[in-house]
């Protein structure tokens, strides 16, 4: 993993979790804005599963448990994708929240993929 893409995605992870959570609890239904965001998250994991497939080549291999690796990459993924649809089967603003919740949990996804990947 480069070190510098995981910390923003975490960093993007956060933003969404707290903007998905202040607009929730807020009021607000689901938006451009709250969707959006879930999505550029989405976007940013599946640009880390390409990382992860070409970092081995490269001279970066995982230092330690290749198959926790890829199972917490491949729940992280599909995270974004299950908190969007879920929004637009309940449109209130606990579906907000719950992205809000979503993106949180994925920053300490990502942060333990790192774990995983450099400590071993």
């Amino acid at each position: 993993m480069i070190t510098w893409y995981t910390i923003a995605v975490i960093a993007l992870a956060c933003v969404v979790g707290v903007l998905c959570l202040a607009l929730g609890f807020a009021g607000r239904r689901p938006s451009d804005l709250s969707v959006g965001s879930m999505a550029l998250l989405g976007l940013a994991l599946i640009a880390q599963v390409v990382i992860a497939i070409i970092a081995p080549f490269a001279g970066n291999p995982p230092a330690g448990d290749l198959l926790e690796f890829w199972m917490y990459l491949i729940s992280a993924v599909l995270l974004p994708i299950a908190a969007i649809v879920w929004v637009f089967a309940d449109r209130t603003r606990w579906s907000v929240v719950a992205m809000g919740v979503v993106a949180l949990a994925l920053a300490v996804m990502v942060w333990r993929m790192s774990v995983i990947w450099t400590v071993g």
